[in-house]
């Protein structure tokens, strides 16, 4: 399918071919037949994209001390990578479009094949083709209803948030300030709702517009002359700002024309640096609106399809687009006299050019339309690719499955760099990532179906990239379909999935499994546990982690998506505090920080016993700054001091000398010669790169350790290993 997407680092719009979505749980595959274009929100990101990186950095001073704090920390080259990585992403444009529901998950009930509805959502209701839409963001649109004007739905419901928070009642004097389209939308609502409307803009243009829909508009200097008489002589009851510029003009001359106590409710981004006087002296009830209603930026409500009770919460966003597409259909409203231009998805950089001013013509109301063809639903792209001399000799092929950051900025770069492997497919459920990645590293193919690269008798080396929960299903579904796995970390969010992936493991005979456990490979990690290899004494060693903090409804949180912070993350520093030790653990406490209402138990303290009588003790901590340096690793050992501070010095302390490494531009943490030990192993049929023994039982260690965390017991890994 056709989709527009915008690139940070290029700056180019630009038009390509991607997977169409794959059907998930909660969600409908919505066939589009128009999408709006937001003269706001995309105009402001094209324009940051077409930005050199000086104007970049000039406009977003705050990132630009990220980057800096982030390169004393990892290096300049580490974070030059980084940032271009990030930039490098595609970014979906679009947020509203109205289509026709070509497939629903088996939990929708609500809607159904065939079905006219309006779409909303930043990365749902893009401008593509097609359209994978959470339940709770869409809306049935009345058949008398054309899919233009139910194109406008997102940015309806934006103004009907808006009015709500006011409370208006019939007969209330509203201004609206800023005539642009989302301000005649708020002035036909207003209107439809019994107030009295007076428009204002700064433009002459805009207000002769205005008038011409039958809105009483003005600009600013000629609305301070009349707003007396409109008003009656009190000044207005509710002023609602739809303008948007930086400038606190705006908001300081609504408390001008207010009456006393009114409400004055920011739709739109403008400055807002108050002044006082102003609103005090009238006591004006002040508010910037968030978007499209209750339900907007809760993943619970828009990912989760959770539903707030009509009974609490009467207007949520979905609520609100159905409410617009109704009003609609009643001809209360008129979205067919804002429309200034259409043009087909083909064209859609056009459209952008005429949003930044390129094209120097007047525009209200943009659209984008859509071909309505029928047939089979392609969830694969094909790409060519030149392969190289050398491809042919290695009878290795990878396919991929997922494709977030760690795929596009650590991992596939290493394959790169490695080579020795065909590049065959690259799968995510949305299909964009995976178009990305597929252009970007000269894979074969894109597809939004696991399948696709499961299936593939070509295919012979999988990587699991995707989110935590899906690990140990695709691990095993790939093994047993005669692949080699590399799977990142974790192998498993809980026992039930560890223990099929080791009963697997003992079989006599079966592909290649490693887990991303990288740091056991970097090389400042093989000379550190090098420097004790002649010890007998048990070691101690302490691993301290300065992990930042994350919001609670972050995914990694969710016990079923990410297995926490301890299970997701804290399995590479367990992994490592054993391969240091290079003795079995034998039982694990872990304690944990309150949480105060802010943390998600991610401020823990995991003490490891070993058999052997080492003791390791990792510190886990999201309490701390960003700023100071994530990962310092102490082991003692029989006079021994080695000490590594976050993978870029290592000293090593005797009685006698001190020997001291330094990596000054770049981080090292192994991820190149862990997936190097991996394909050697395959290609030599030698001894896999982590043995068995080791990577089951430190994945073990992980969930003991997080049960204890819970529990707030010790446990004892004998007693966990035989458990239910």
């Amino acid at each position: 399918m056709k989709q527009v997407l915008q690139n940070l680092k290029s700056g180019k719009t630009e038009v390509v071919e991607v997977p169409i979505p794959q059907i998930k749980k909660g969600n409908v595959l919505v066939q589009t037949a128009a999408s709006l274009v937001s003269a706001g929100t995309e105009r402001n990101l094209v324009s940051f994209a077409e930005k050199s990186l000086v104007g970049k950095a000039q406009s977003r001073p705050d990132l630009v001390k990220q980057v800096v704090d982030k390169a004393r920390r990892e290096g300049l080259l580490t974070t030059f990578e980084s940032a271009m990585n990030r930039l490098d992403q595609p970014l979906s444009l679009g947020y509203s479009s109205c289509g026709t529901v070509v497939e629903a998950a088996a939990d929708v009930l609500d809607f159904k094949p065939g079905d006219r509805v309006v779409c909303a959502g930043g990365g749902h209701a893009v401008h593509a083709e097609f359209g994978l839409i959470p339940q709770n963001l869409i809306a049935h649109l009345p058949d008398g209803v054309d899919f233009e004007s139910g194109a406008f739905a997102t940015m309806g419901s934006i103004a009907l948030n808006g009015i709500r928070l006011a409370n208006p009642q019939l007969g209330d004097k509203v201004a609206i300030i800023g005539m642009g389209l989302l301000g005649l939308i708020t002035a036909q609502l207003v209107k439809a709702n019994g107030c009295s409307v007076y428009g204002m803009d700064i433009s002459p243009a805009r207000v002769d517009f205005a008038r011409k829909l039958g809105i009483q508009a003005d600009t600013n200097e000629t609305l301070l002359e009349n707003y007396l008489p409109f008003t009656r002589g009190k000044g207005f009851d509710i002023i609602l700002i739809c303008a948007d510029t930086p400038s606190d003009e705006t908001v300081n001359f609504a408390a001008q024309i207010a009456r006393d106590r009114a409400h004055v409710i920011s739709l739109g981004v403008v400055g807002l640096h108050i002044e006082r006087k102003g609103y005090y002296e009238k006591e004006l009830f002040f508010q910037v609106a968030r978007s499209s209603g209750p339900g907007r930026y809760d993943a619970a409500y828009e990912e989760q399809g959770h539903d707030y009770p009509i009974g609490y919460v009467r207007w949520t966003e979905g609520r609100n687009l159905q409410a617009f597409v109704d009003l609609l259909a009643s001809a209360k409203i008129d979205m067919q006299a804002l429309i200034t231009h259409r043009f087909p998805i083909e064209n859609a950089p056009r459209a952008y050019e005429l949003i930044t001013g390129k094209l120097q013509e007047p525009y209200l109301g943009v659209l984008l339309t859509y071909p309505q063809q029928t047939g089979q639903r392609e969830q694969k792209v094909v790409f060519a690719v030149e392969k190289s001399a050398s491809t042919p000799g290695h009878p290795l092929a990878l396919g991929v499955i997922g494709a977030g950051n760690y795929a596009n900025a650590v991992f596939l770069p290493a394959v790169k760099k490695i080579g020795s492997i065909r590049l065959a497919g690259v799968a995510t459920s949305s299909g964009l990532s995976a178009q990305h990645i597929a252009r970007k590293f000269g894979f074969s193919f894109a597809s939004s179906s696991n399948q696709d690269i499961l299936a593939d008798e070509s295919i012979n080396v999988i990587a699991v990239l995707t989110r935590h929960q899906t690990h140990a299903r695709f691990t095993m579904e790939a093994l047993k379909n005669g692949k080699h796995v590399y799977c990142e970390k974790p192998l498993a969010i809980n026992k039930t999935e560890l223990d099929e992936v080791a009963s697997y493991l003992n079989k006599p005979e079966h592909p290649y499994l490693s887990v991303g456990f990288n740091r056991r490979f970097a090389p400042m990690a093989q000379t550190l546990k090098g420097y004790f290899k002649d010890s007998v004494e048990p070691f101690f060693v302490n691993y301290r982690i300065n992990a930042g903090f994350i919001p609670a409804d972050h995914w990694l949180h969710d016990p079923a998506q990410g297995g926490g912070r301890l299970v997701g993350e804290a399995c590479h520093f367990i992994d490592f505090v054993c391969f240091l030790t290079n003795s079995k653990p034998d039982q694990v406490r872990t304690v944990s920080l309150p949480d105060a209402g802010k943390y998600s138990r991610d401020n823990f303290q995991i003490t490891i016993q070993f058999e052997d009588g080492s003791v390791g003790v990792v510190s886990y901590l999201s309490n701390g700054n960003k700023r100071f340096p994530k990962e310092y690793v102490e082991v003692f050992n029989g006079g021994k001091i080695g000490i590594l501070n976050d993978f870029r010095t290592l000293e090593l302390w005797d009685e006698h000398r001190t020997i001291s490494r330094k990596s000054l531009l770049r981080q090292d943490k192994g991820h190149q010669a862990s997936w190097k030990a991996f394909i050697d192993a395959i290609q030599a049929n030698a001894a896999e790169p982590i043995p068995y023994e080791q990577l089951l039982l430190n994945s073990y260690t992980t969930l003991a350790c997080n049960q204890s965390l819970v529990s707030g017991k010790a446990v004892k890994l004998a007693e966990f290993l035989a458990a239910d």
